[in-house]
């Protein structure tokens, strides 16, 4: 059964488990409903049988994760006015569905087409990029994260069946089904989960495109744990309202203050030079960004 513990509630084996980022979510502004879905460990044995059943062996840091809990899920939501908004959401998932990516037909019809059909041997490893997992019987291939739609992280091994465990990758599949190296190693994707606060599209971070102008304006609110915000630097031509949580939070409830008449300018007062005005570097208008 699986249990969701109540807001407050403080277990040292669900802290440790989270690094302590619940505190810290709690913490920022707009932030509630702070929820962690407590899963028991993994038998031995359902590990053992996952193994055989798929020629698989897998990592040791997966396996001690399993052992503690079988799976992991978290998420957050942000209060804006009255209305609550699912953000935030880290998940890994149970043994029983660290399934193998279909490789069936689309459709199940005679030569539909499959995700083999896709590759291109043609987009091999560059000297700076690891070689990209193949669709194919030369890789296999497990979801780890759904990514509630926006893509897949898979536990990848690159060498085909039967796989070892000093073999196996960390890889996220975008929605144009375009592969993206991410770690070599569990433990470390985990913490990326972990300090990137699950926020929408943090994979896309890891991308040669980045992630989206929308994801942008939560990663400004909410910046992810030792996040380098030169990430966020904007592109040519992009707009982002870069918004500040004090203020966007902030009561409603404001002492109207009357405005106060600065001296009229007489009609034939001294003019300044002729040409435009001059506009000082650093002014701000509301929904410019400010760069560092």
């Amino acid at each position: 059964m699986e249990e969701t513990p109540p807001p407050g509630c403080s277990k040292p084996h669900l802290e440790k488990l989270t690094l302590g980022i619940t505190r810290i979510l709690e913490s920022s502004p707009g932030v509630t409903d702070v929820t962690i879905i407590e899963k028991p460990p993994a038998e031995r044995h359902m590990i053992s049988s996952w193994e055989q059943k798929n020629n698989c062996m897998l990592p040791e840091d997966v396996k001690n994760f399993y052992l503690m809990t079988n799976g992991f899920h978290m998420t957050w939501s942000v209060k804006l006015d009255e209305h609550t908004i699912p953000l935030g959401s880290m998940v890994i998932n149970s043994i029983s569905k660290l399934t193998q990516l279909n490789q069936s037909s689309v459709y199940s019809l005679p030569n539909a087409p499959t995700l083999a059909d896709l590759e291109d041997d043609a987009l091999e490893a560059s000297e700076n990029q690891p070689e990209k997992p193949h669709f194919d019987s030369r890789s296999v291939i497990f979801e780890l994260d759904p990514c509630d739609g926006n893509g897949k992280v898979c536990l990848v091994y690159k060498r085909g069946k039967p796989a070892l465990a000093q073999d196996a990758e960390i890889w996220f599949l975008d929605r144009a089904l375009y592969w993206h190296f991410l770690t070599d190693t569990f433990t470390a994707y985990y913490r990326l989960l972990i300090t990137h606060l699950g926020l929408p599209q943090w994979q896309y971070a890891f991308t040669s495109y980045g992630i989206s102008p929308q994801a942008k304006q939560w990663f400004n609110m909410y910046k992810p744990i030792t996040y380098n915000t030169n990430l966020l630097a904007e592109e040519t031509n992009s707009f982002v309202n870069k918004l500040d949580p004090s203020k966007v939070f902030k009561s409603k409830n404001k002492t109207l203050s009357p405005k106060k008449k600065g001296p009229v300018q007489p009609a034939g007062g001294q003019k300044g030079p002729s040409g435009p005005p001059s506009t000082s570097k650093s002014s701000f208008s509301p929904g410019n960004p400010v760069r560092k």
